[in-house]
């Protein structure tokens, strides 16, 4: 009988374990999470700042692109006021469509084009929109990897103990970045 005891402790012993070191793993990968958005509301907020430096040196050169540059204006500001995921992954998928727009508008001003100003911003945002798109990588990298801890077996009897809950993919929905690009020599 004694036995049996010791043998029901050390079990119990090791259920606490297991539990402690399973939750302390889900805890981490949430926060790896959180730290992955958090890398791309940086370039964002990067983004978000250049957008008006690039609309003033527009405006001068662009008088009859008028709407244009307000579409872009006020694509940048639902960007900056989009909280959820999917409500910032949607206006930063119209805010990229905006900005497509303007730099058509801008192939056909040659001065603007050429223009120093123009030229630095527009490579600063190119530079920008790749960390963007290494820092989605790697928050759906890190949330694919918290989503499948939280619904695998053992794992997901503790998360729903805890009340973990999945987080959503920063997903790509402009069907034109899906695209391959077409190169024509």
């Amino acid at each position: 009988m004694g036995f049996l005891i010791i043998l029901l402790i050390v079990v119990a012993i090791l259920a606490l374990i297991w539990l402690a070191i399973t939750y302390n793993a889900l805890i981490q990968l949430r926060l790896r999470v959180k730290n992955a958005w958090a890398q791309i509301d940086v370039q964002l907020k990067r983004r978000h700042d250049l957008i008006p430096n690039l609309v003033e040196v527009a405006k001068g050169y662009m008088q009859y692109e008028k709407e244009t540059l307000e579409k872009v204006i006020k694509a940048r500001t639902q960007a900056t006021q989009a909280t959820a995921v999917k409500e910032k992954q949607d206006a930063e998928n119209f805010l990229t469509s905006a900005l497509r727009s303007l730099f058509a508008v801008v192939e056909r001003y040659p001065d603007l084009k050429a223009n120093q100003n123009m030229l630095k911003l527009h490579e600063e945002l190119t530079s920008t929109e790749n960390k963007i798109s290494f820092a989605r990588q790697y928050y759906n990298d890190e949330t694919t990897r918290y989503n499948t801890s939280i619904k695998s077996f053992p794992t997901n009897v503790v998360a729903s103990t805890f009340n973990f809950k999945g987080e959503e993919l920063f997903e790509l929905e402009d069907l034109a970045q899906k695209e391959a690009p077409k190169i024509n020599f």
